[in-house]
């Protein structure tokens, strides 16, 4: 039978009352946080790192560390800010372990079947349409960023978050992550338009 907290449903707890029934005693309780966060993050370390299986095995460490250390986070901070900021340092650290960066090929990616519940139908190599390659060349051009600019574009981007949040995350002045967004849109821009492709990115 689903349990349910007596103030609020499952789905209704904040990030904060979650981890707070985790330093109760529940530690079942942070698999909302996993089911929670799960998809954002793979999205987010598999644009920035370009490889799937590298991709699952940040998101799991990501989590992994996020519990080891959540003692250390303090309730008045963002938790996904908190969340986003290992994340990205664990991408930015398994990017400086490469001798040497490579792009890797979306479709080929798909042979692999690790078993981790993270669906992406957007890249299904069975429905290639214009439409999702573009998709590939967008990610390419992506990857063919400097890490610097590569994460902050994804996190303003595709994950929405503010600038405020984005200088949290890099420990950056607001006014430097604006000019790292719009120089990376600047150089998307240049390259998908190189490619043939003239994509529209705020600037």
């Amino acid at each position: 039978m689903l349990m349910v907290n007596s103030r609020t449903g499952a789905e209704d707890q904040s990030d904060v009352e979650v981890l707070a029934d985790v330093a109760g005693g529940d530690i079942d309780a942070y698999g909302k946080i996993v089911n929670r966060y799960k998809i954002r993050l793979y999205n987010f370390i598999f644009r920035f790192v370009g490889d799937r299986e590298t991709a699952e095995d940040i998101v799991q460490e990501t989590f992994l560390r996020a519990f080891r250390k959540r003692q250390e986070y303090r309730a008045i901070a963002n938790f996904s800010t908190w969340l986003f900021t290992i994340a990205g340092n664990l991408a930015k650290s398994e990017l400086r372990r490469r001798k040497r960066w490579r792009l890797f090929s979306l479709h080929r990616d798909e042979e692999f079947d690790t078993g981790l519940d993270l669906p992406d139908e957007s890249y299904r190599p069975d429905t290639v349409t214009e439409s999702s390659i573009a998709d590939v060349q967008i990610q390419q051009a992506i990857l063919s960023l400097p890490a610097n600019y590569r994460q902050v574009i994804l996190l303003r981007d595709v994950e929405g978050l503010s600038y405020q949040e984005i200088s949290e995350i890099v420990a950056c002045p607001v006014g430097t992550i604006k000019s790292r967004v719009n120089r990376a849109r600047l150089k998307l821009q240049q390259k998908l338009k190189n490619e043939g492709r003239d994509v529209g990115l705020e600037v």
